[in-house]
């Protein structure tokens, strides 16, 4: 190789880094955006971006949002319907839109999960969402939703209830202590039930609380709508979903070199996610064991977290310190202004 040729090359090397130093600066130079705290009276906008919505479910909903001194407004689309979705993509997406645009509604609780957020991830107007920062929380399908947004706005959102979910003491607690008072409070699971804490790997560890549905995470992959994850505190959760599956995605979050970024790992429940038969498989234990223990981060399994009657409203994008011995995650700042 010549020295002309040498230099040739050092120089692309050099101009194609200093390319890029733009883009990571003004990443970097995003702050994050916590939207206005929930107050008595404001209004909650209910919308369905993923499955079909029961039209029954809607007055239960609407008469415990009231007791708890909150208004509702429903998606113009709530109640559509095509195939399995709750009608098509781009109502659906007109539904997220007009919620974040209306100055009317101050919050936005998706009413079920199911599947079909993904699907209208390129449809939303992630400008918009980011000049109108409102509190925007569901768990399940609702995931890509929610990593969307973060990713896309910067944007802290909440994985926790959704409209059919138990509102149960333990959950409304968490929900007011951070969405109301603006409280950075340390979540632990109750006393009273059966949720057990499994030390995967002990320890303490800081970063951004990123996560969600394992299976709707998994099939974001090599989108660009998943946020930065290094140096980030990953939980996960599932339902009915066998031990080699969970495998799987795990396995494809190692693979797409998600995992070896994280600095903390915290699974919260899988719900009917034994496997069929128990002689020929792994335990879950073990399958998290060998995929979690080898990257010498804390983590911990058995969290309030997922398809469950008693769960965290986890503030997605704020700082965190979880503790895996304890079984703990300590919130560092508020979610909300």
């Amino acid at each position: 190789m010549t020295i002309k040729r040498r230099k040739f090359i050092k120089t692309l090397a050099v101009a194609a880094v200093a390319s890029q130093l733009p883009i990571a600066r003004a990443y970097a130079s995003r702050s994050r955006i916590k939207p206005p705290c929930l107050k008595p009276g404001d209004t909650i906008g209910l919308i369905a971006p993923a499955g079909i919505v029961d039209p029954e479910s809607i007055e239960p909903i609407t008469q415990k949002l009231a007791t708890l001194g909150w208004q509702v407004k429903l998606g113009n689309h709530l109640l559509d319907r095509y195939g399995y979705l709750a009608g098509k993509d781009s109502d659906r997406a007109a539904d997220v839109n007009s919620m974040f645009a209306d100055k009317s509604v101050q919050a936005i609780l998706a009413v079920r999960g199911g599947w079909g957020c993904n699907r209208i991830l390129p449809l939303l107007n992630y400008k918009l969402i980011r000049n109108h920062p409102k509190i925007i929380m569901g768990l399940s399908d609702i995931t890509a939703l929610l990593l969307a947004i973060y990713a896309k706005t910067n944007v802290i959102t909440f994985h926790g209830l959704t409209g059919t979910s138990t509102w149960n003491e333990f959950s409304l607690d968490y929900l007011r202590r951070i969405l109301f008072n603006g409280e950075a409070v340390t979540m632990q699971n109750p006393t009273n039930t059966d949720l057990r804490v499994e030390t995967i790997r002990g320890g303490t560890a800081r970063g951004k609380l990123v996560g969600g549905n394992l299976s709707v995470l998994a099939a974001m992959v090599g989108s660009s709508y998943l946020p930065k994850w290094q140096h980030n505190i990953l939980f996960l959760e599932d339902i009915r979903e066998e031990v080699y599956r969970i495998d799987r995605m795990l396995t494809q979050l190692e693979l797409a070199g998600i995992l070896p970024q994280i600095s903390g790992f915290v699974f919260g429940n899988c719900r009917q996610c034994d496997p069929e038969e128990p002689d020929k498989s792994l335990t879950l234990m073990q399958v998290l064991q060998e995929r979690i223990s080898p990257l010498g981060i804390p983590a911990w399994y058995g969290a309030a977290i997922g398809h469950i009657p008693d769960k965290f409203t986890l503030p997605i994008g704020v700082e965190v310190e979880i503790d895996a011995t304890a079984g703990t995650i300590k919130m560092l700042e508020a979610a909300v202004k």
